[in-house]
């Protein structure tokens, strides 16, 4: 039972990254701001967005790919992804970002991947 809620909340996470990532892709501007910086990249920045999203999808698609391919790993793959939302945390703190979007964002994301990764070794 453990394992299956390790795995809804892998999914969870994979699906709603890859939506986040999908968006930045998209050049959306609400999503700068929501990341917890203080203001959005300059348009001549804006390419670093297409750069997370693109690293959000492929966040996603390995989980969703290691659930069929590498199940026995995925709580390896889990607790190893929960190194970029703590490294995004990190980059919001030691830009002057938002405290609540760095630790309520980013930190409950590592938190929660780091759990699932617990849930899927039990």
């Amino acid at each position: 039972m453990l394992n299956w809620i390790g795995l809804v909340i892998s999914w969870i996470g994979a699906l709603g990254i890859i939506a986040i990532g999908a968006a930045y892709l998209a050049k959306n501007a609400k999503n700068a701001a929501g990341f917890g910086l203080p203001t959005s990249p300059s348009p001549e920045a804006r390419g670093w967005w297409q750069v997370k999203g693109v690293r959000d999808i492929a966040s996603g698609l390995l989980v969703i790919v290691f659930t069929f391919a590498a199940r026995d790993q995925l709580a390896l793959l889990m607790l190893l992804l929960a190194v970029v939302p703590l490294g995004d945390m990190w980059v919001v703190l030691s830009n002057g970002g938002d405290r609540k979007a760095a630790y309520g964002v980013h930190g409950a994301t590592a938190v929660a991947m780091i759990a699932a990764a617990a849930l899927l070794a039990a």
